[in-house]
Parts: structure tokens; sequence; C-alpha cells
């Protein structure tokens, strides 16, 4: 067997949180952005998730991170991540997620954060989950600030390609690869490996890995480092990794029970 590794979306995936979102408070308070500026990445990420794979939105998204982030100071963004990314990250990292890192870490796979946030808060990130291997967005920078420039864009089809790229570089066989990711516009990423798995799905990503019948996680308890390693997670990765028919039955009864309480209320 060759190797193999596993492919994690960051936001909604192995975190219960925007990672570009999170950040935002500190961002403000040191003058980087104003209220408005929070105000219309979070307008932006929402449409973002919304629409998914319309490449006019990514489009957009990238233009509009890329100006936002003109000017800034390379080494003042470092700083900002690295001293509030216990507070800010860490209480959002999903125990299943983590657990489910670790099981493919003992089975000798790498494990890879793949995410369209900045790699200057993927790094970071992934350096607490012990993983040093991430491909993230990257902006361009001269005399250290932010040109305005996106030098690599890591959504949609570009995250496949970046992909295949380092399989080639490393003798990945994709067929013997995971991916897991939380939206529809990672659809070409979960198709490039041989065990995609939805986590958290939005709407389109459900609807598309019911069709294809891959697999459907749900992640529901987000716990501190420090808990995580003091205790197991709250929920067995086994128990988590929902087989499709399970998990719709729940979804279900689910429903279900939520419209009779409903009703009952009414």
């Amino acid at each position: 067997m060759g190797r193999s590794a596993a492919f994690f979306d960051l936001d909604k995936t192995v975190i219960a949180t925007s990672s570009a979102l999170a950040f935002g408070k500190p961002f403000y308070r040191d003058g980087l952005i104003t209220k408005r500026d929070v105000v219309k990445t979070a307008f932006a990420q929402f449409m973002f998730k919304r629409s998914g794979a319309d490449e006019q939105s990514m489009a957009r998204t990238r233009d509009y991170v890329a100006q936002l982030c003109k000017g800034w100071k390379v080494e003042q963004v470092k700083q900002i991540v690295n001293e509030t990314l216990h507070e800010l990250i860490d209480p959002f990292v999903y125990a299943e997620a983590a657990a489910l890192i670790e099981e493919h870490q003992a089975a000798g796979r790498d494990i890879v954060l793949v995410s369209a946030s900045g790699e200057e808060m993927v790094q970071p990130i992934g350096a607490q989950l012990g993983v040093t291997d991430v491909i993230a967005t990257r902006m361009k920078a001269a005399d250290g600030r932010y040109t305005g420039e996106i030098e690599f864009y890591a959504a949609g089809t570009a995250k496949v390609e970046a992909v295949r790229k380092l399989a080639a570089e490393r003798g990945y066989e994709l067929a013997d690869c995971y991916a897991y990711s939380d939206s529809v516009s990672d659809i070409p990423l979960l198709a490039a490996v041989g065990h995609p798995s939805a986590v958290n799905p939005d709407k389109g990503l459900r609807r598309e890995a019911v069709e294809r019948s891959w697999q459907i996680l749900e992640f529901r308890h987000p716990i501190p480092l420090g808990r995580r390693l003091r205790s197991r997670p709250a929920v067995p990765v086994a128990a988590a990794a929902l087989g499709l028919g399970v998990g719709v039955a729940i979804g279900i009864a689910w429903y279900g029970r939520r419209r009779r309480a409903r009703a009952a209320t009414t």
C-alpha cells in the first residue's frame, strides 16, 4: 500500500466557527478593520457559504479580502493570531474531529488542513492539532506589508489542484486518501479521493452526499484543548461517523419530535 493522507477542511469541519471571522474582534481592536468591515466580512462569509461553488461569488470574496488586507503589516497579523489563538479558536475545536485526526495519524496517514483562510491563521491552528501540513490562501507581500493581491486562493477547484500536486510530490494514492468538508464548494475535493465524508454538511453538500452515497458525519462537541487532554472525546468517532441510512433516520426522528413539540406549544 502506498502512502495516503486525510485532507480536512477547517471551518465547520474541524472547528465550530469561521477562522477568518473569529479574529475580527482583535483585528478591529488593533485598528486593522472598522465596524463596517466586520459587518461586510461576516456577510461575505455568509454569502460564500450559502452560494457554495459559484465561481463569481468566490471571486468576489477573494477580491474583497485582498483589498481589505492591503497595507497590513504581515508580522502584526501573525502576532495578533498567535496572541489570541488560544482564546478564539481552541475552545471551538470539535472533539470528534480531533479524535478522527488522531486515528488517521495512528494509522500512518498524513494530515493536511485545506482552507480558504489565510495560511497565517491556518498554520498556527494546525500546530495546535499537531498538524504541520496546510494548503491555505497565500497573500502577496512586499516590504513586510500585504500588497492587496492574492498569490493563491485555496477555494473550489484550486483546492483540488493543490491536493493533486501534493499527492504527486509525496506519492499519495488519492483512491486511498480521505477528505472531510462541510461545504458544497468542496465537492471537487471530496470527489477526488476514495473516501469522502460530508461533515455537518450544508444543504447543497448534503444533497450531493446522499446522491453519491458519501458518508455523512455530524460533529457536535467543541471541547477546549485542556479538557481533550484530560479525557476522551465526548462522543466517540465511531458513534459520530453515522452511516448514511442511520444518519438520515436520526435526522427524521429529531425533526418529527421538534415538529410535535412546536405543535404542542401553539
